[in-house]
């Protein structure tokens, strides 16, 4: 009794040491992978964060060089975009009529449109000066913001107060995102002094702030004559009453 005893004593020692190495051996070897693959994360992760913040910073700098050139050639930046094929997309217009060109005897005058050779001009210093700041890029379109040019920065909105413009905003307040009216400065923003012509009930108002809009736009003038011009505070009311006269009631 005595022996088969000790030799049950013996076996579950064995047992227990057998099961404990390998118990230590696969939680070790298991840990140790868990651990190996953890770091091996956090590198990828660490990794992917300073490639990101490359890039960001990368076309951080692209930015502010378009924008010294494009200063620098007596015109307004309004938009830079990247499109797929490596297509780089520069807007320019002309600067506000407050503000004198950096070269007036090359630039015309504020109220005049961009034209092909203002395009043509700045595409070819920005060729050279993308090139000399090691700004990645595979094509470059320089143009014009058109008639329904885009609101994007709050100077644009100070230089275009009392024009007529389309919004769409972030989210929808009373059923609806998109509005249309006259632009004026608020209290504490920017109110829109809404359109009939466009839908909506004439001598009410939305009042926001700029990060509530998604984008802004001007409405294109449209005269009697058939020809088209750029909306300011002057043919504000003008487009108003051509779009209602036309039926054009596009939001």
């Amino acid at each position: 009794m005595v022996d088969r005893f000790s030799s049950r004593l013996g076996n579950d020692g064995a047992n227990e040491h057998v099961n404990g190495h390998a118990n230590g051996y696969v939680n070790g070897h298991v840990n140790g992978n868990v651990q190996r693959g953890w770091a091996n994360y956090k590198l990828a992760t660490t990794n992917t964060s300073k490639a990101n913040a490359g890039h960001a910073a990368a076309h951080a700098a692209g930015h502010a060089a378009i924008e010294r050139t494009v200063a620098g050639l007596g015109y307004e930046l309004v938009d830079v975009q990247r499109a797929a094929g490596g297509l780089l997309r520069v807007t320019i217009d002309r600067l506000p009529p407050h503000a004198p060109p950096a070269t007036p005897a090359d630039v015309p005058a504020a109220d005049a449109s961009i034209t092909v050779e203002d395009c043509e001009r700045v595409t070819r210093q920005l060729q050279y000066v993308l090139e000399v700041e090691g700004v990645d890029y595979r094509r470059l379109e320089v143009s014009s913001p058109g008639l329904d040019r885009p609101l994007k920065r709050a100077a644009d909105y100070e230089r275009f107060a009392g024009s007529l413009v389309n919004i769409t905003l972030k989210l929808p307040f009373k059923g609806r995102k998109n509005y249309r009216g006259v632009l004026t400065a608020a209290d504490s923003g920017w109110r829109l002094v809404l359109d009939a012509s466009a839908g909506q009930q004439a001598q009410q108002a939305l009042d926001f702030q700029l990060d509530e809009v998604r984008e802004a736009h001007l409405v294109p003038v449209l005269d009697f004559k058939g020809r088209s011009g750029r909306n300011g505070p002057a043919g504000a009311h003008r487009a108003a009453a051509a779009q209602e006269d036309t039926g054009d009631h596009s939001r």
